[in-house]
């Protein structure tokens, strides 16, 4: 206050009052530039959407990802009133189709479905042509899920301690399969190796059904793969579930063990799903669609739906979301400097 009453005597006693008037003229003249260039934002979410939108799935048809896209797609047309397309456009461990959503018109109506596989991406493939917080904005996460540890009913192992034992007995001679380079899958396998000290193959496919379909027909013999798709798989005995990979037990199938709790205590792995958008797309229209996701996630029986297939919502602020990714990739990068991990 003392400083403010010097400059006001200043002022006075020096004849600058006019100046000050300047000074207030050009305040208020940087006001109204601010809110011009704020309009045309403003403006953007005035009937959003009034066209079809597209939510870019990186991932194969068929996954967890295309599954819960879709999913997600249909309930923000029946409230918005518009289409939501999936595409998908998978190829590289996501990196095609990220990429192809980082370089799309920042106007709300492409968007990206992504997962940890993006955060992964981030320490494990670093010369990509995009980066996740720097060319994205968060909108709001899915959902998560545990993973389940299987393997072909031919490999003669019927716990995790049973093959780990046999990984170490055939170095390099057992394979796993995962949805690609950088995937959850990829990343639980390499997890999994590192605890257990074993060499074991990786086998990346371009997808987790394709990556699934070889496993079932036994020209793979390990996978770690989501709890909401593999469940079916283990129950009528296509292949054989050692454990699953959350802290605690899934709810879908609670008579199997975690990975933690079968010989590897330090064991932890999940899959998660989330919408970004391009950078720069309108404030208001990402605020309007993290509203719009979080009233569907809210929903009772999309909850009761999803807990039966052992998938759990995740409702987030754009704030929050933000915070976790940040986090994510953080811990990410840990993860893939002490496995030495490497994309295949």
């Amino acid at each position: 206050m003392k400083t403010l009453q010097l400059l006001k005597t200043n002022f006075i006693q020096t004849g600058l009052l006019c100046a000050s008037t300047l000074l207030l003229s050009g305040v208020l003249h940087t006001a109204a530039a601010q809110t011009a260039a704020s309009a045309p934002q403003a403006g953007a979410a005035q009937g959003y959407p009034n066209r079809p939108v597209k939510i870019v799935v990186p991932f194969a048809a068929s996954g967890p990802a295309d599954i819960y896209a879709r999913f997600i797609a249909q309930r923000l047309g029946d409230e918005l009133k518009q289409t939501f397309v999936v595409e998908n456009k998978p190829g590289a461990g996501s990196i095609i189709g990220t990429d192809f959503a980082a370089k799309s018109p920042a106007d709300g109506y492409t968007l990206l479905m992504m997962s940890n596989t993006q955060t992964i991406n981030e320490s494990l493939t670093p010369n990509k042509p995009f980066a996740l917080m720097r060319d994205f904005v968060a909108v709001s996460p899915i959902n998560s899920s545990d993973l389940m540890l299987v393997v072909h009913p031919s490999v003669p192992a019927k716990t995790v301690g049973e093959l780990i034992a046999l990984a170490k007995t055939k170095p390099g001679k057992i394979n796993y399969a995962s949805s690609g380079n950088g995937t959850p899958y990829h990343m639980a396998g390499e997890l999994f190796k590192y605890l257990a000290g074993v060499d074991m193959t990786h086998i990346p496919y371009k997808g987790s059904a394709a990556a699934r379909t070889d496993v079932v027909g036994g020209q793979v013999d390990v996978m770690i793969d989501a709890v909401t798709t593999m469940t079916e798989f283990s129950r009528d005995g296509r292949v054989r579930g050692l454990a699953t990979t959350g802290r605690k037990r899934s709810t879908v199938m609670p008579d199997m063990p975690t990975v933690a709790e079968a010989g590897l205590p330090k064991y932890e792995m999940s899959i998660w799903l989330g919408i970004m958008a391009p950078k720069g797309t309108p404030a208001p229209i990402v605020a309007r669609l993290n509203e719009e996701i979080r009233k569907i996630l809210s929903r009772p029986e999309v909850r009761d739906a999803w807990a039966k297939q052992g998938a759990f919502p995740m409702i987030m602020s754009t704030n929050e979301f933000t915070q976790f990714l940040d986090a994510d990739i953080a811990q990410w990068a840990t993860v893939v400097k002490v496995s030495g991990a490497k994309p295949d």
